[in-house]
């Protein structure tokens, strides 16, 4: 459900609503109840969820109905309202719980009744998790990667005109070129070229995003592309990947749109999330490369300043939803 305080339970009750992001799978989802209810209430929307509180003996049970809410209020507790539309120590540390037992959940054996197929993640504060002692995260990605062991990761945004995956993440923007190597680029390429594969395109055309202006101008506005991105080009090529670059950032992803290049890398995380937030807000989603199980996510934040306001379009959380039933389909 994300952050108590911020969209998630709006988007996720507008979401199931939907009768075909119903049809798409069995959902489960890990938050609180009253945060739900409240949600629904000033949507309009009627509650058709089962609640189970989190670690009854129920849950085997009640897993088995369309949609279950894992409820983390015990029943009795008292309830916060509103929640707080702000970073929360409390809400951080909910948060942090709901995904740690989605995860948990998506690590069981094949054979458990619980496994999860894939996780998707409403949007969590990063404040409100450093508030809670999980500062060490700096988001969803990095969580999900350790606890599940994996080898490497990437963040990739998949939208209706766009597909984009991120050389680094979140990192502040100074320190993008002391982390930027022909390693992570290369990686970068392959994952989201092995991506594209699994949403059905058989030979993906990646183009490779320059870090510099005019992609560094031949060396005369810096040589990271020379140095660095060039020679992971190279690599990708020389595995067998259709990649090119490093093009310039300005000029790439219209080339992208227009039906150049199946996948765009970007070397930070605004030069490729600005297009696609630009072009397909409401319509874009979040995917976990590289990961033993499917994540997505909605491509915007807690939105604290439109939460309990029954303002938030729940589109790209329909999105998400649907593709990671898709994904998960398309791997068992």
């Amino acid at each position: 459900m994300g952050d108590p305080g911020g969209i998630g339970a709006e988007v996720l009750v507008k979401a199931i609503a939907d009768a075909g992001v119903r049809a798409s799978a069995r959902l489960r989802i890990y938050g609180v109840g009253s945060a739900m209810l409240e949600a629904a209430e000033k949507a309009g929307v009627e509650p058709t969820w089962w609640r189970v509180e989190h670690s009854s003996p129920l849950l085997e049970t009640a897993a088995r109905r369309d949609v279950v809410l894992v409820d983390f209020e015990k029943t009795g507790e008292a309830r916060t309202r509103p929640w707080p539309r702000e970073a929360d120590k409390r809400s951080g540390a909910l948060s942090f719980a709901f995904v740690n037992e989605a995860i948990r959940d998506a690590a069981r054996p094949v054979s458990d009744p619980l496994r999860a197929h894939g996780i998707v993640t409403a949007p969590i504060n990063k404040k409100a998790w450093d508030l809670a002692g999980q500062g060490r995260f700096p988001g969803h990605t990095e969580l999900l990667a350790v606890r599940l062991r994996a080898e490497r990761a990437g963040m990739m945004f998949v939208s209706p005109r766009l597909k984009v995956i991120l050389a680094t993440a979140h990192l502040p923007l100074m320190d993008v070129r002391n982390v930027l190597t022909i390693g992570c680029v290369f990686e970068a390429i392959d994952l989201g070229a092995e991506a594209c594969r699994k949403l059905g395109i058989e030979r993906p055309r990646v183009a490779v995003c320059g870090l510099n202006p005019h992609a560094g101008e031949d060396g005369l506005l810096g040589d990271e592309e020379t140095r660095i991105i060039a020679p992971a080009v190279r690599v990708a090529q020389d595995q067998g990947i259709e990649a090119s670059g490093p093009w310039p950032g300005d000029t790439v992803f219209n080339a992208a749109v227009a039906g150049k290049f199946d996948l765009v890398v970007a070397m930070y995380h605004d030069q490729g999330l600005i297009p696609v937030k630009l072009l397909d807000r409401d319509a874009a989603v979040n995917v976990t490369v590289g990961l033993p199980t499917v994540r997505t996510s909605p491509d915007h934040g807690t939105a604290f300043d439109i939460a309990g306001k029954n303002k938030a379009e729940a589109g790209s959380t329909k999105a998400a939803i649907l593709l990671a039933a898709r994904m998960a389909r398309n791997e068992t």
